[in-house]
């Protein structure tokens, strides 16, 4: 899903719009299939006497359990979202409730990125966008973020005419 117009200035555009990579999900997805398959097992092994209510009882723990731990935090994954724009950088998160941070490109003193061993497999990492006001913004599992950077120093310190050449859509 593109970033709204309709939330952008006049002459402004998107340089990229992105989720956190969906290694932030692994964890969840992963308790996911343990819960399934306890219900299966459950399910196998439930005596005939504890049938329906026990088959009942079960599946309604693991959806509740599905909920909470994979179907929240994919929503939670969905709606938060990093957008880079020609003038400033807009973070946006939240279900019910949206929350959103703006930081003009003019602000920006300097741009670097973190990655670790999982997230130099998974080809992501931190983005760190520091302020002149010495309180920097860590962008969590950006999707290739090594390219993200370049972009943005491009934008901040380069030829800017280069970054917004650059498809958002790749």
């Amino acid at each position: 899903m593109a970033f709204p117009n309709k939330l952008l200035g006049r002459d402004e555009r998107v340089i990229r719009h992105m989720h956190e990579h969906i290694k932030a999900l692994t964890g969840n997805f992963a308790v996911g299939i343990v819960v399934i398959a306890l219900v299966i097992i459950a399910l196998v092994y439930l005596p005939d006497s504890l049938w329906p209510w026990g088959a009942l009882a079960a599946g309604i723990t693991a959806l509740v359990l599905l909920v909470i731990f994979v179907g929240y935090p994919f929503l939670q994954w969905l709606t938060t979202t990093y957008t880079i724009t020609d003038r400033r950088v807009i973070t946006r998160a939240g279900i019910l409730t949206k929350a959103g941070h703006d930081i003009p490109l003019s602000r920006i003193s300097n741009v670097s990125y973190e990655r670790d061993f999982v997230d130099r497999l998974f080809g992501c990492g931190t983005l760190v966008l520091e302020t002149s006001a010495g309180n920097p913004l860590f962008l969590t599992d950006v999707p290739e973020v090594e390219k993200v950077n370049l972009e943005l120093t491009e934008l901040l310190f380069g030829n800017a005419s280069a970054a917004a050449d650059v498809d958002p859509d790749d």
